[in-house]
């Protein structure tokens, strides 16, 4: 079966017993998260700073501490249906693991947030070739000099995804984003990445280097890493997070988040 065709819960079964380099290009139609899971006593400060940015953390879902499914992922587990994890203690990154099973205990709040590979599919069906999905790599992610609005603990830069675009596309995938406000929208740049603090597209800072075909224009859509960016700056007790371009699929279909 070719991953576009399959659905969230035979990505979510994939994610749980094979590896994964990411969940770009796979159930086609599906609304993808990125994952923040941090104690109750960060949660507030955490739902605080995403409603202040809400172009970079569209929060999509809320569980309740403890608790490690929902209705996006009807009987599944947050704490193994996503690819891979990271696991942050005081921000520094200290494991990645395919189980965060251990590390979850009854005090953790998950947050879901909007991610960009939900619009991907009408990206597509649009006509608009995505230079990740073609070369087999996961999408490139960049910290930039453009700061959040912080909020109690919480601060840090702003993380965009660049995906390149032929000139002649990118006023298409404008329109065409802008109806996905729940998962990051339009971009927040076009063109030269210096302007926003990125001096080197082939390295990012998360994810890996896109090739960007000659006359393509660097584009930047802002980033559902920006809370692991704001959790290495602020440095919470423990945070649990998804590996970037590894997200959680779930059984939400994209167009519920598409506004006329």
């Amino acid at each position: 079966m070719q991953p576009a065709q399959m659905t969230a819960a035979e990505v979510r079964e994939l994610a749980r017993t094979q590896h994964m380099t990411t969940t770009s290009g796979y159930a086609a139609g599906y609304m993808q998260a990125n994952l923040l899971a941090v104690s109750q006593e960060y949660a507030f400060d955490f739902l605080l700073f995403a409603q202040r940015n809400p172009k970079s953390c569209p929060i999509v879902g809320v569980l309740e501490a403890g608790e490690y499914s929902s209705e996006l992922l009807p009987g599944g587990d947050i704490r193994t249906d996503i690819p891979s994890y990271r696991i942050f203690k005081d921000g520094e990154l200290v494991d990645s693991v395919e189980d965060a099973t251990e590390y979850w205990d009854d005090d953790m709040v998950g947050f879901l947030i909007g991610c960009s590979f939900t619009f991907e599919t009408a990206l597509v069906d649009n006509g608009i070739r995505l230079e990740h999905i073609e070369q087999g790599r996961n999408v490139a992610m960049y910290k930039t000099s453009i700061p959040c609005a912080p909020a109690g603990v919480f601060s840090g830069p702003m993380v965009v995804s660049m995906r390149p675009l032929p000139a002649n596309q990118v006023a298409d995938a404008v329109r065409i984003t802008s109806r996905y406000p729940s998962v990051h929208g339009a971009p927040v740049h076009v063109g030269n990445p210096e302007e926003i603090g990125i001096t080197d597209l082939s390295a990012p800072d998360f994810g890996e280097a896109v090739e960007i075909p000659e006359g393509y224009i660097p584009v930047f859509w802002a980033c559902g890493v920006t809370p692991q960016a704001a959790v290495m700056d602020s440095r919470p007790r423990v945070a649990i997070t998804h590996e970037p371009g590894k997200m959680l699929v779930t059984d939400a279909r994209d167009n519920q988040y598409q506004v006329p």
